[in-house]
């Protein structure tokens, strides 16, 4: 049974920085990409940065230069570790795992029960 579980949010205001965890359990942790989404109030969930166990990594253009995605493999763990912190990032932020060859569509996948980050200005 896949368990992705998130931590980490908090209500912080802009300029300020936060780091998101997600440990995950019931997959092969090298062979998913892992991934952070976002569903901010009225929007849709958004890509914001995801990593595969090779290391390769995807941002959103908006959280470029801000946002670091980064995975522990020993602890089967990613993390994000935000910057800058704006009030447009304010949002449920879910975790993905989904395995490589499924990565095109993310509800392929699993998905964790979310963490909120509101960024007040």
């Amino acid at each position: 049974q896949v368990q992705l579980v998130e931590s980490g949010g908090d209500l912080v205001k802009a300029g300020r920085s936060l780091t998101l965890s997600c440990v995950a359990s019931g997959i092969v942790f090298s062979m998913n990409v892992m991934g952070w989404y976002r569903q901010g109030p009225g929007k849709e969930r958004e890509l914001v940065a995801r990593i595969t166990g090779g290391g390769s990594i995807d941002y959103a253009d908006s959280v470029k230069g801000r946002f670091t995605i980064s995975r522990d493999s020993d602890k089967s763990t990613i993390y994000l570790q935000m910057t800058s912190l704006k009030p447009e990032d304010t949002a449920l932020y879910f975790c993905n795992a989904v395995l490589l060859q499924k990565s095109h569509d993310p509800n392929l996948g699993s998905w964790g029960q979310g963490t909120q980050v509101t960024v007040s200005s």
